[in-house]
């Protein structure tokens, strides 16, 4: 059976989104969702407080409730009666992220067990298909890459583009 590896991340949890809620609560500013192609989000606010993104991404219980990317549920349960996926996340960057993202999988992806969780630094798998919104994950990794689309890598040609679950199904099953 093929090895499929997904990333969390902006691929199956919305990231940016919390960001912005967490922006607008503390400088009261409202953050336009429109994130300039091949910009990070933090890069969208005045250079004094741009460093708030890293304290907001370094709390315990950043993680925790964010939302689900539609349809990454129902396609990967779909992609399990074919492969063998694993989620894999580079959970070691920040450390409170841990526990955060295992509970979180629990809840949103019960189909999930724990043996096909890679909490890890850099992802240095082998698998067959790696879904990834960061190329620098691609580096080095020998199966198909498929780029799932976020705002800071709309600049970003050279790699296979997944727009949505739906297309992962499309490519995929």
């Amino acid at each position: 059976m093929k090895r499929i590896a997904i990333d969390m991340d902006e691929v199956i949890a919305d990231v940016i989104p919390k960001f912005i809620n967490l922006y607008n609560r503390d400088f009261g500013v409202p953050l336009d969702l429109v994130i300039e192609p091949g910009n990070e989000v933090f890069k969208q606010v005045p250079q004094d407080v741009n460093q708030k993104w890293f304290e907001y991404i370094n709390e315990k219980g950043f993680f925790r409730d964010l939302a689900v990317i539609p349809d990454s549920q129902r396609v990967i349960k779909a992609l399990q009666e074919k492969y063998d996926v694993y989620i894999v996340s580079a959970a070691m960057e920040f450390r409170n992220s841990l526990e955060d993202k295992y509970d979180w999988l629990a809840e949103h992806f019960p189909f999930i067990d724990w043996q096909h969780i890679m909490f890890c630094g850099n992802k240095i798998v082998e698998v067959d298909v790696l879904i990834d919104d960061r190329i620098k994950n691609f580096v080095n990794f020998k199966g198909r890459p498929l780029l799932y689309t976020s705002p800071h890598n709309l600049l970003i040609t050279e790699y296979e583009r997944v727009n949505s679950w739906e297309e992962i199904a499309g490519l995929l099953l």
